[in-house]
């Protein structure tokens, strides 16, 4: 099978590549194709001739799509659409990325794929807007929500993946200086490796729809930290702080579990604990302060 990756460069397209190896007829990220411009997805995706359009691209400056809606919408909703549309056109199956950020976190149980999302931001209204661009462009689709995604090559507009923002934040601390993290929001933390290779299951079996996938467990962003500290064997204090009480411009859900019960249901093994996984990916490292 032949598989076209937009957004190489991102955490999870990169380990996209790395899964699919030979199996990549075309990688890139924004530098080599710029999924805003409709003409150019539909040179790249006819010259390339792929089964499989992976769009792993997204704008996903949360706080920075509240006052650059425009360019957040322009690549979370008009990029979908135009692959999309390319994949149709070259008869192949489009996979589309999206996230937990479409719900509103008020539910106490996990969101299964047939609840009604209600994003709080623009950022993840944008994301919505790209799944439901994807659907009505009539092509096969496969859409894939996480959260929390951490791996190698984070966005470079959030300083990399949380778990090396808070590391880096920890040992730039002064002596005695606290590191305070939100407590009163809960995500499941997800492996871009694992994710990378759920994807390539789920297509693997014929997987078409909406899907929801995560490591297995569920955090406060307090306990991802407090765990990457100590994985890292960063000794400094930590303390929990209120969402209300950090600025940020965007609102986040308190509680977007979600259900992999359909993902589940298609005899795919579930992912393993995301304690495990950030285990794997800081690895052990010297005492650091």
């Amino acid at each position: 099978m032949r598989y076209l990756i937009a957004g190489a460069t991102g955490q999870l397209g990169r380990a996209l590549v790395a899964r699919l190896g030979n199996d990549v007829v075309w990688a890139g990220g924004s530098a080599e194709l710029d999924v805003t411009d409709a003409d150019a997805v539909g040179r790249v995706v006819r010259g390339a001739r792929p089964d499989v359009v992976v769009n792993a691209s997204a704008w996903n400056d949360v706080d920075g799509a509240e006052t650059l809606g425009a360019a957040a919408f322009a690549v979370n909703a008009l990029g979908p659409l135009h692959l999309a549309r390319a994949a149709s056109d070259a008869a192949a199956l489009v996979v589309h990325v999206s996230t937990d950020f479409v719900f509103d976190g008020a539910q106490q149980a996990p969101y299964a794929e047939h609840d009604c999302p209600r994003p709080l931001s623009v950022y993840g209204a944008s994301k919505l807007a790209g799944e439901h661009l994807v659907i009505a462009s009539g092509c096969p689709y496969l859409i894939v929500r996480t959260s929390a995604l951490f791996g190698r090559g984070g966005s470079r507009a959030k300083g990399g993946s949380f778990p090396d923002r808070i590391l880096e934040r920890a040992t730039a601390l002064a002596p005695g200086e606290p590191l305070r993290v939100v407590s009163d929001q809960v995500c499941s933390p997800t492996y871009a490796p694992d994710l990378a290779d759920a994807i390539v299951r789920l297509i693997g079996k014929g997987a078409r729809g909406l899907y929801h996938v995560t490591n297995q467990g569920s955090c406060t962003w307090y306990a991802f930290a407090q765990e990457a500290l100590r994985v890292a064997r960063v000794d400094v204090p930590i303390v929990e702080a209120r969402a209300r009480d950090i600025a940020s411009r965007a609102r986040r859900p308190g509680h977007a579990i979600l259900s992999k019960e359909r993902f589940e249901a298609l005899g795919l093994p579930p992912l393993r604990p995301w304690a495990e996984a950030l285990a794997e990916y800081l690895g052990p490292a010297p005492t650091r302060h």
